[in-house]
């Protein structure tokens, strides 16, 4: 494997499969089962999930919701995904642990580098819920971090899409996918592959997001294999 150590980052939408809201039991089956094909290679992952497909704390600021007091709320969204994810890769028969940035006895352990890089080399997936504890961070400042914290090689953004591209192509059908991109210039072009402050803290720390298609079953075995598919930002 080229990579021994990854960041899997995944957004809480994804889980919704074809449904409106909520976790598609279909769709979290399918991406254990991708998460268990590392695992089988001896492939150390850590796992980063967004909570959208049951809260997002930005949106409820236009319904009425302090910033601070909606950003927990979609804390504890994430957590739910990541039991969700936990209990999916128990039935596959994948050991895992849930570490949170909040506190959230008795469910989880509350996330440190130490316990988390311990449960890794100890063979375990290790699910980082609660993004990073504090409010005005998005999960994908959350996985930044935490890619940092272990130590992982890369870090691996599951979407829809298999890459980053021009225009969005679901919208767009002349965009032409980057087959990989410098962090200056993904940010001078404006491509929004993360937020700023992600995007700052892997620049700054030289870590490589690939981004790929995460719905396309074998997808995440082939990128830890080497085959060149998304994009590679670094």
């Amino acid at each position: 494997m080229v990579y021994q150590r990854i960041l899997l980052k995944l957004s809480g939408e994804a889980l919704m499969g074809e449904q409106q809201y909520g976790i598609d039991a279909i769709r979290l089956a399918d991406y254990a089962t991708e998460i268990k094909s590392a695992t089988d290679k001896k492939v150390q992952v850590a796992v980063v999930i967004g909570g959208g497909n049951i809260f997002r704390g930005v949106q409820g600021t236009n319904h009425g919701i302090d910033r601070v007091q909606g950003d927990y709320m979609g804390m504890m969204a994430t957590l739910i995904n990541s039991l969700a994810i936990q209990g999916e890769l128990e039935n596959q028969g994948v050991k895992s642990k849930i570490l949170s940035g909040i506190a959230v006895d008795p469910i989880c352990e509350t996330m440190s580098r130490k316990r988390a890089i311990n449960y890794l080399e100890k063979g375990f997936v290790v699910i980082i819920a609660g993004g990073t504890g504090n409010p005005y961070f998005t999960t994908d400042s959350a996985s930044a971090l935490r890619a940092l914290e272990i130590q992982a090689d890369v870090i691996f953004k599951g979407t829809r899409v298999d890459g980053v591209y021009t225009a969005d192509p679901e919208k767009d059908p002349n965009a032409l996918k980057y087959d990989s991109l410098s962090f200056d210039e993904a940010y001078e072009k404006g491509l929004k592959i993360m937020d700023l402050t992600a995007f700052t803290l892997c620049k700054e720390n030289n870590m490589p997001v690939v981004v790929f298609d995460m719905n396309k079953k074998g997808n995440l075995l082939k990128l830890l294999s080497g085959e060149k598919i998304g994009t590679i930002v670094r």
